[in-house]
């Protein structure tokens, strides 16, 4: 399969138009005319039907759509990882949710540049349903993630179970703001569910380090993980908010169950070895 003809096709899917598809991939529209019939006759069926509206998708057309994207992202994978840097013998690509960076992902990656200084590591920060989509697209060898959607041929393992608890800056009384941190879906539900009275706050944050420095440089009262804030509680700099619940923050490790790419299995010992699970 050419690429270039998958993403053509999705150009003109993004479009609406054989024009704006062609202008965007800098080519003429004769091109694109061309690149569409070569697509059609290759796979034997009709993807694109024209009409006054602009460019309808057939049922094959729909069904197409999800392959394309699949093959013109492994492709740009690739080309990302290839060649090997010089001295490096496999690639590992691991992702976790915007949360997971610090600690989490950061000792992971230390551990692995530590004691493998011939392994390439590509790491992939973002949402939760997207790197689970990378994950069966083969784009990512493995995940940390907060929440899962379980589906066959993956590996589920719940790595570590987190607290979130309230903390606040000694001396802080009613008067100092509530920091809404936002810990995911979940987490929104059980809060404003238990807590209601915070579930308009002033200030909302949806990443846990930026709202600690925020917390650690001012006042106020918010929810973080508890293994962060320890050290911070230890040394007398913030304290636990009395009679306040806790939540649950599980980490879930997901990985494919057949595909096992060189390295994987001896990268996920040193994972487990750093939250304190022996494997």
């Amino acid at each position: 399969m050419d690429i270039e003809l998958a993403r053509t096709f999705l150009g003109i899917l993004r479009y609406g138009s054989f024009s704006e598809a062609a202008e965007s991939l800098h080519v003429t529209q004769t091109t694109v005319t061309m690149r569409m019939r070569k697509l059609e006759e290759r796979l034997g069926c009709r993807l694109l039907e024209r009409n006054r509206g602009g460019v309808a998708m057939t049922a094959d057309g729909e069904r197409f759509a999800e392959h394309a994207a699949r093959l013109v992202q492994v492709w740009e994978a690739a080309q990302r990882e290839l060649p090997l840097p010089q001295g490096i013998r496999r690639v590992l690509s691991l992702g976790g949710e915007t949360s997971l960076w610090d600690p989490l992902l950061t000792g992971w990656l230390n551990a692995l540049r530590e004691s493998q200084p011939q392994l390439a590591v590509r790491i992939e920060v973002g949402a939760r349903r997207e790197l689970q989509e990378k994950l069966t697209q083969g784009m990512l060898d493995a995940a940390l993630v907060h929440q899962v959607d379980y589906w066959p041929s993956m590996q589920v393992e719940l790595l570590q179970e987190e607290r979130l608890v309230m903390v606040r800056k000694p001396g802080a009384d009613a008067t100092s703001p509530y920091l809404y941190v936002d810990w995911g879906e979940l987490f929104r539900r059980e809060h404003d569910a238990a807590l209601p009275q915070f579930a308009s706050p002033v200030i909302e944050v949806n990443l846990g380090p930026l709202a600690l420095h925020y917390l650690l440089s001012h006042s106020g009262a918010g929810y973080f993980r508890l293994g962060v804030v320890q050290p911070y509680l230890d040394q007398g700099v913030l304290e636990r908010v009395p009679g306040m619940p806790e939540f649950s923050y599980p980490v879930y490790l997901l990985h494919p169950r057949e595909r096992r790419p060189a390295g994987l299995d001896d990268a996920l010992t040193l994972l487990y070895r750093q939250v304190g699970r022996v494997e």
